[in-house]
């Protein structure tokens, strides 16, 4: 009996080595990285971070940055991964006040910065500026100057020409919303009502607007005028290299997006090095191709495109995450009443 309990017990021992996670230096080390939809990177990167680390990232993709921090909020408890990355500033109080990360401090110049508390919770990875985009030709071809302002979006010689992205089911739609509640305070429902008005068209999604209604994409639609990202127009360069469109810079809302170490990870200690790793040189330096998004790494060269066409904005609109998290549904709904009503 002695020699069978011997026998048991060191099969156990080495199920559980062989079955190992990483932590312990037993075994395959996996990490699942819960993302969202968007979400892309250098399979090169990913191989060398892999052999070097031994660690295996498992992508596993949730909908959008709401879908995503409404999953994680709903795990809290038994987490759907080790790590997460995408909530993003319109999100990130929530995920906070739920207790969704736990704390890790990272040695890197720049994502500082954008942090918002000092619990170490989220670190900030990478940055987008929501902005309109014009085709300046076709607003030549139609004697009309590329506007200026917000404001001049309402005037009658830009009517018919905005597409925008519905906010309650779309990232930049929801950050050109906020964008105009931050530069118009009070006055951001008569805006809307003006530019209802004046013949706003609202789609469900970035990729319906932009490629589909957009006159400066290779869609070639109709609308001059689209709400998309500061650093589109590096996707729209001509045989010289020039920018085809243009972003307002006036009208950008900053996004950052962030990751951080799950609460309750069975793989805490692995999803660390993951979070380091997506602060690392190689990885920030491939964002821009791959995601079309800023590093938020200090020292990381922008592509030779993205600096003649799509330069970082220096004064974007922003909002307390706090003030959108308390806000949010009642300026969207406000915002359904005023457009869609």
């Amino acid at each position: 009996m002695r020699f069978r309990a011997l026998m048991v017990a060191l099969g156990l021992l080495l199920a559980g080595c062989s079955l190992g996670n990483g932590d312990d230096g037993g075994g395959e080390r996996k990490v699942v990285l819960v993302t969202h939809d968007s979400f892309a990177m250098s399979e090169d990167v990913l191989r060398a971070f892999t052999k070097e680390t031994g660690i295996t990232v498992d992508v596993r993709k949730v909908g959008d940055a709401g879908a995503l921090t409404n999953q994680l909020v709903l795990t809290k408890g038994s987490p759907i991964g080790d790590v997460a990355f995408g909530v993003d500033t319109t999100f990130a109080s929530r995920a906070l006040d739920e207790g969704v990360f736990a704390p890790y401090e990272v040695n890197v110049d720049g994502p500082g910065e954008y942090a918002l508390d000092d619990s170490d919770r989220l670190t900030a990875v990478d940055l987008g500026d929501v902005c309109l985009n014009v085709d300046p030709a076709a607003l030549a071809a139609k004697n009309v100057p590329v506007p200026a302002s917000y404001a001049d979006l309402a005037k009658p010689e830009y009517k018919d020409m905005l597409v925008v992205e519905d906010p309650a089911t779309s990232s930049p739609g929801l950050a050109y919303l906020l964008g105009t509640i931050a530069k118009l305070g009070g006055g951001w429902q008569d805006y809307w009502k003006a530019l209802k008005a004046n013949g706003v068209k609202v789609v469900s999604g970035w990729e319906e607007a932009y490629t589909q209604d957009f006159s400066g994409s290779a869609g070639k639609g109709p609308r001059p005028i689209v709400v998309s990202y500061a650093s589109s127009p590096a996707a729209e360069l001509d045989e010289q290299g020039n920018p085809r469109t243009k972003a307002l810079l006036d009208t950008c809302f900053r996004q950052v997006e962030y990751a951080g170490v799950l609460s309750n990870a069975k793989h805490a200690a692995d999803a660390k090095k993951v979070v380091d790793f997506l602060l690392s040189e190689e990885f920030q330096a491939q964002v821009p191709d791959q995601m079309y998004v800023y590093p938020t790494r200090k020292g990381v060269e922008l592509p030779a495109a993205w600096q003649k066409a799509a330069p970082l904005p220096t004064a974007p609109a922003e909002l307390s995450p706090k003030d959108i998290q308390r806000n949010r549904e009642q300026w969207i709904d406000e915002w359904r009443g005023l457009v869609e009503g």
